[in-house]
């Protein structure tokens, strides 16, 4: 079954495309390959809404519940909203990380897409984005709100926007790796946590870092460059580290 063949049978309720259509013998180009991949992640998660509701609900549960066990004092707060927000942002993209090859693994689309003549860092991108856009995306929108229960500063809000932009992509690139690693594991999701959360502490130091000093009035783009150079290394490496596990875990 070619690549093409597969995301059309998993999108199957998708409107029928009409204009100029690709004859089944001629190879995809590695943008629309790139796209089926995403196209197909992004369908399933809409279908099964709790991939998406799941982490979102996670991370608002864990921070309503500071200030109810911490007390309402708002100086005690402010002070450890950046660790609170970020741990609660670590913490729900471990929560989703499970789901992103283990499917594929269970009904045999990961043996198809390792198969594809399509370079399989290129098809493992496509699901580390679809997967940062169902869960990382929908974080970064609803932080801001969720910040103003912990009294955060409101010098920080910019900071603690950036800091989410850059920081949960990385996130989900390293955590692709530990999934890749474990993806033939059964109920290896303690395992998964000890691969991965040792490489998201200096994501997490230098965010936190950052969210702190803008509050203080200072400039922060020194942790913010380090914290981009994390994602342009891991956006780099990463794909090309998770190709290589998924061929050794699946043999």
């Amino acid at each position: 079954m070619t690549l093409e063949a597969q995301s059309v049978q998993s999108t199957e309720n998708l409107p029928a495309q009409t204009n100029n259509p690709i004859p089944s013998s001629q190879p995809l180009s590695y943008r629309r390959a790139f796209m089926l991949v995403l196209k197909r992640d992004l369908t399933i998660a809409m279908r099964h809404k709790d991939d998406i509701i799941n982490p979102l609900l996670f991370f608002v549960i864990v921070i309503t519940l500071f200030p109810l066990g911490i007390g309402p004092e708002a100086q005690t707060l402010s002070r450890i909203a950046p660790g609170i927000i970020w741990v609660a942002a670590l913490l729900a993209t471990l929560l989703s990380l499970d789901r992103l090859f283990k499917s594929d693994h269970h009904d045999g689309s990961l043996e198809q897409m390792l198969l594809s003549p399509h370079p399989i860092f290129l098809l493992v991108l496509a699901k580390i984005f679809a997967h940062w856009l169902i869960t990382g995306l929908p974080l970064i929108l609803i932080a801001p709100l969720l910040a103003v229960l912990l009294h955060l500063d409101e010098n920080s809000y910019g900071a603690l926007v950036f800091t989410l932009l850059l920081g949960t992509p990385v996130l989900s690139l390293l955590g692709a790796v530990g999934v890749a690693l474990t993806v033939g594991i059964k109920k290896g999701g303690v395992l998964l946590s000890l691969l991965v959360l040792p490489l998201y502490i200096p994501v997490l130091i230098f965010a936190t870092s950052a969210i702190d000093t803008a509050a203080l009035g200072l400039p922060y783009s020194g942790q913010l460059a380090i914290i981009a150079a994390l994602f342009f290394g891991s956006l780099s490496l990463a794909p090309f580290a998770v190709g290589a596990a998924l061929k050794v875990s699946t043999n």
